[in-house]
């Protein structure tokens, strides 16, 4: 689930209900990562999110988000199989959006914000999540430690607070001991009462100044999340940003 910080917001030090000793594992992955300095310093980014099963590529959604000023223009295809696009605002929720080229109105064009927003939260939170762990409204909680082998890892469960469009999500988070990287996350989505699913993270090589991973498999069935398209450009034109598609 991803948090919309504005833009030079202050971080609170400790989440409400928060374990100290979990707050410090998150404070560890960020500075592993690059730290909050260089994170906050990240302005633009350009991603594809892609989900794999039995080797068959079943979705993909393109987007470039100003972190910054909150434009954010994101292409994929509803459940009809049809083009739809949004560029909007993510701080003031507010934009334009067209289906199959068509641009929509009133009640068709909220609706499409609203599923460019949650299409937003859902595939950036898989990208990003571990420079989100400190956001408010997020719980955190040490889970324990396992150990396999030479390596061990510290659990940190994620809950939330009242933020964020599924608030009874929980993540369990598995950190390197060692490296201090997220090797691995397992969720339980909407409060179900269900085994949690895993996903391992893979690929986690310097992008700019911070670390990203770009691979998400799960071990049990193969399903594979990941980004075939990634990049952090020190400037994207406002075109990136428009409804037309962007000019390669």
């Amino acid at each position: 689930m991803l948090v919309a910080v504005p833009a030079g917001a202050a971080r609170p030090s400790l989440a409400a209900g928060s374990d100290p000793r979990a707050v410090a594992v998150a404070e560890r992955v960020m500075q592993v990562l690059g730290g909050e300095a260089a994170w906050n310093a990240t302005r633009y980014l350009r991603f594809d999110f892609a989900v794999e099963r039995g080797e068959k590529t079943v979705m993909r959604r393109a987007h470039a988000w100003d972190k910054w000023t909150g434009r954010y223009r994101v292409e994929g295809k509803d459940k009809d199989g049809r083009d739809v696009v949004v560029a909007m605002n993510l701080n003031s929720k507010e934009g334009a959006a067209t289906v199959g080229g068509t641009p929509l109105a009133g009640d068709e064009l909220k609706k499409a914000l609203e599923t460019g927003y949650a299409w937003w939260v859902n595939d950036a939170y898989w990208l990003l999540m571990p420079y989100k762990m400190r956001d408010p409204g997020v719980v955190l909680t040490l889970a324990g430690r396992e150990k396999k082998g030479e390596d061990a890892w510290e659990k940190v469960l994620l809950t939330f607070e009242g933020v964020g469009l599924t608030p009874k999500d929980r993540y369990w988070v598995f950190v390197n001991a060692r490296t201090g990287l997220v090797d691995r996350w397992e969720f339980v989505l909407k409060g179900e009462k269900t085994p949690p699913v895993p996903f391992d993270w893979k690929g986690w090589k310097a992008y700019g100044r911070i670390q990203l991973a770009d691979d998400r498999v799960n071990p049990k069935d193969g399903t594979r999340i990941h980004f075939p398209v990634l990049e952090l450009p020190a400037i994207l034109p406002d075109e990136a940003f428009a409804l037309a598609a962007p000019k390669p």
